[in-house]
């Protein structure tokens, strides 16, 4: 079984198709397709579904990806190893609440980039849930989410607590106001509705932004109200429109760190990484 026909259906199953996929890896289509039916001959069985629309993954294809995902992320750690023997090197893929990546991650990237030069960086910033899916996918080496998190197959290294408020415009009154939140997934967005319920108003349809400064944006000018880390809100640029409250330490006080998988063997930089950080939010 060749790594390239591996490495072919992990991007047609990540792009959605033969065409996107043939883009990602700047090959033409009939390379992917062959490389596919390559495969399949090899493993006796289909391991998509082809339709007029696209493809989807058969019940095999399904159990291939796992597997595939674990070499491919073995052959990438192999080769920085083998490279770099005795020098932190390689590839590091690193995902982020945006919260937290506004808040820590550039100075402690900056610090690792200084410790390991030789070590090529990527970030990705999602919700705590889809990044939580893509460290068990093999997708990420690691990624900074609210916590805590329980799963047999990940290690949470906490790194600091993290202090949610209750966000709102002067003179506005949060509790009569809709929500404005991150997408679904977001940790934040759970505890903010587990407020809305402890105060007991219903649950009313939220209004939904993919960025930080959208929702501060949109409080500060009186649409709604929403739940944020404190420090966060204190060096937005909306601060001065902003007012916050506290809310009780069960639904304020998240627990912030690092997921990664435990059957990995963790690369220094990511133990530095971690270090960084928690230095970085002592001194706050």
């Amino acid at each position: 079984m060749e790594l390239l026909a591996l490495r072919t259906f992990e991007a047609v199953v990540d792009e959605g198709g033969i065409l996107a996929a043939s883009r990602k890896l700047n090959t033409v289509q009939s390379n992917v397709t062959a490389r596919i039916r390559r495969l399949e001959e090899e493993l006796g069985t289909e391991l998509f579904f082809r339709s007029g629309r696209g493809v989807e993954l058969a019940p095999a294809g399904r159990v291939l990806l796992d597997y595939a995902r674990r070499m491919l992320n073995l052959e990438r750690q192999t080769v920085a190893a083998v490279r770099h023997a005795g020098d932190e090197a390689g590839e590091l893929r690193i995902g982020s609440m945006e919260t937290f990546a506004a808040l820590y991650l550039p100075p402690a990237l900056s610090e690792l980039r200084a410790t390991h030069p030789a070590l090529e960086l990527r970030v990705r910033a999602d919700t705590s849930a889809t990044l939580v899916d893509h460290v068990l996918a093999h997708k990420l080496d690691c990624a900074f989410v609210a916590g805590p998190v329980v799963h047999p197959a990940l290690q949470f290294d906490e790194l600091v607590v993290e202090e949610l408020v209750q966000v709102f415009a002067p003179g506005t009154d949060p509790v009569l106001s809709p929500l404005i939140l991150f997408r679904e997934g977001c940790a934040y967005r759970a505890r903010a509705i587990a407020l809305q319920r402890a105060l007991g108003h219903a649950q009313a349809d939220a209004m939904e932004f993919g960025t930080l400064e959208g929702i501060l944006g949109c409080v500060s000018v009186g649409l709604g109200w929403t739940l944020m880390p404190r420090r966060i809100v204190a060096q937005s640029a909306h601060a001065r429109r902003l007012e916050m409250r506290a809310v009780p330490a069960e639904i304020g006080l998240v627990p912030t760190g690092m997921v990664s998988r435990r059957s990995d063997a963790p690369p220094r930089a990511l133990a530095t990484l971690a270090n960084l950080i928690r230095t970085q939010a002592t001194a706050h």
